[in-house]
């Protein structure tokens, strides 16, 4: 059995469904048809897994609005996936976080905790810093001078934190997340390989000898309330203002943001997501997996760009982009049916090929005479 026992009657409570009860049932967890035994609320939220109730173990079952199971107890939910996000919530476990200060950890003594932090083993807070109550820091974190982190935040082992960055409440950074690292910004003496290429549309001239000095970053990384940023994720530091990310927004592992961008609130970026310096992205954005865009692109509020998508242009809200070079959505599939009627074209060439030679021979006899 597992740590956390309920009632069919305070599941129902809890995902606000319409339980139909055929037996009384104690669940200490969630899962699959296919997984679940006698004590599992299963999950059937599409029409494969209500088919795999058939065979499941489960005696009771989250099913969407308007299903019935014979001899099998029923919550019955308008939204599935917002039910399943609450009920996940209630059988969560929490990382181990003991509200103490673990005796291996570095603080400095101008730092300022709040109440009731967290904070372990081999931890280094440095001069200035800022803790908000109730957050927990975890193993081998590293917490930059002035950087200010807000309440009710929990950061995993190994996150890295630098020079005065700010965070907001309720935010949670993944293993590994580096937050304030320098942005990849460098300068020559004469104009270098890219720069003739954009002016000119060709390289005409190499200097062997070229000195490529750094560009430092004087801003740093600024985050909003409840953000969630994924595993081995890294924000650089702004060059002169901050590189910024609104609330609300949740990002994925491994995704770069460079420095200088403008991330708004509530949008949702995916893994291997890559963004250069100086884009701005509107509220509500979406960019799925391994998506590009190069820099100093402005992407509108409530846009998506679909997963693989070469961003080169700025596009204005509500925008689906998709393609490399992206494009809007619609001259995407414009393109694509382009495509298919050449190919039709090619094959009639073909065909009549052979008919088009001849004539363009008697064209040629009858110009001699």
């Amino acid at each position: 059995m597992g740590e956390k026992k309920f009632s069919l009657e305070e599941l129902s409570n809890i995902v606000g469904g319409i339980l139909t009860k055929a037996q009384d049932v104690v669940i200490d967890k969630v899962a699959p048809p296919k997984l679940a035994d006698e004590n599992t609320l299963a999950l059937a939220m599409n029409e494969d897994e209500i088919e795999n109730m058939s065979s499941s173990k489960a005696r009771a079952v989250l099913v969407p609005l308007g299903v019935n199971l014979d001899g099998i107890s029923t919550i019955e939910v308008e939204r599935p996936r917002l039910a399943f996000m609450k009920l996940l919530n209630v059988f969560y476990i929490a990382p181990d976080t003991p509200r103490e200060i673990h005796k291996t950890a570095v603080i400095d003594q101008s730092a300022k905790l709040g109440k009731n932090v967290s904070i372990g083993a081999n931890v280094v807070i440095s001069k200035g810093v800022e803790i908000g109550d109730n957050t927990a820091i975890m193993a081998n974190c590293y917490i930059g001078k002035n950087a200010k982190i807000g309440s009710d935040c929990l950061l995993h082992p190994g996150v890295n934190i630098g020079d005065f960055v700010k965070v907001g409440s309720r935010c949670i950074f993944h293993h590994g997340v580096s937050l304030g690292a320098d942005g990849f910004s460098f300068v020559t003496e004469s104009p270098n390989n890219i720069e003739q290429a954009r002016e000119q549309g060709a390289i005409k001239e190499t200097n062997k000898n070229v000195k490529v000095f750094k560009i430092p970053s004087l801003g740093s990384v600024s985050i909003g309330d409840d953000v969630e940023i994924g595993a081995n994720t890294t924000i650089d530091r702004g060059t002169i203002e901050d590189t910024t990310v609104g609330s609300q927004t949740k990002i994925d592992n491994l995704v770069m943001i460079g420095h200088n961008c403008k991330i708004g609130n509530a949008c949702t970026i995916v893994s291997q997501v890559g963004i250069a310096g100086s884009c701005t992205i509107g509220d509500r954005v979406v960019i799925a997996g391994q998506a590009g865009l190069k820099d100093h692109v402005d992407i509108g509020s409530d846009s998506i760009i679909l997963a693989k998508a070469g961003v080169t242009k700025s596009f204005p809200a509500k925008s689906v982009i998709m393609g490399a070079p992206a494009v809007l959505r619609k001259d995407f599939i414009k393109r694509l049916k382009y495509l298919d009627e050449a190919e039709v074209m090619v094959q009639k060439y073909k065909k009549y090929q052979h008919l088009l030679e001849d004539y363009e021979k008697f064209l040629n006899e009858d110009a001699k005479i």
